[in-house]
């Protein structure tokens, strides 16, 4: 969703040195975590055709976000390591603001997206953690939340201008993927899913009996009909804990 909020504009992110063009012809297990690469196979040709599509992009005087650096940042972490989703629409379209994981912005941004503020108000309310100024959300990834955006880019401006390009096949695969993993005696990891709105309920389907946490999207124009009062993240460490594995510790540090 697009937050027209910012108080000032920032400046063009710097080009990559490696463009999209280049991440479309490196091996999966360069642009990823090798289980992801494993999991993520068999649509490979659906990911390398989306990669040369943002290319063909950039060739047309368009800017793509995130850059090329953080655009498969997602799949970085293990796939084996993932115990909670959360499933985004698409990036954030203001110059600066994404950064490749659903939700969060790029530490520097000031202010941050209304969608973010009000996550942070209702953490706020369920757990009594007092809102952070900063939307780096990496503190969460590195737990093992997965921050996926249903579609991983966007043209600058312009709002679910990538939906239908793609990356539907490559996200549904990753959710898939998670759903379905199985540990060594054949059970399933600890995992919950997080659904905000009714493109996130869209993968309900694809997640296989995993436990679900679902309200309305956080989004200003949603969030006081049914996000506020959710309680998600209490909720999800409960459900974390019933399924015998540690809580997600929600606290970011004051200070990146």
């Amino acid at each position: 969703m697009f937050e027209s909020d910012a108080l000032f504009e920032l400046a063009p992110e710097p080009a990559d040195a490696v463009g999209f063009a280049a991440l479309a012809a490196m091996p999966l297990r360069e642009l990823m975590a090798p289980d992801w690469a494993d999991a993520l196979g068999p649509v490979e040709t659906e990911l390398r055709g989306v990669l040369t599509f943002l290319a063909a992009e950039v060739d047309a005087g368009h800017q793509v976000l995130p850059a090329p650096s953080n655009v498969l940042r997602v799949f970085r972490q293990p796939l084996s390591d993932v115990k909670v989703l959360i499933v985004g629409q698409d990036p954030y379209p203001t110059p600066g603001h994404a950064v490749g994981l659903s939700f969060a912005v790029d530490a520097r941004t000031r202010p941050i997206p209304r969608s973010l503020a009000n996550i942070y108000r209702e953490l706020e309310s369920d757990l009594g953690i007092p809102p952070r100024v900063h939307g780096d959300l990496s503190a969460w990834a590195s737990q093992g939340v997965l921050l996926l955006n249903r579609v991983m880019s966007v043209r600058a401006g312009a709002a679910g201008s990538h939906r239908g390009k793609g990356w539907e096949a490559i996200t549904t695969a990753a959710v898939t993927a998670v759903a379905n993993r199985r540990t060594a005696d054949g059970g399933r990891p600890p995992l919950v899913a997080v659904l905000w709105g009714r493109d996130a309920e869209g993968v309900r389907p694809l997640l296989s009996g995993a436990a679900v946490v679902s309200s309305a999207h956080p989004s200003p124009l949603s969030a006081s009909r049914g996000f506020f009062g959710s309680r998600p993240f209490s909720a999800i460490n409960k459900l974390l804990l019933e399924q015998g594995s540690s809580g997600v510790t929600w606290e970011l540090p004051q200070v990146v």
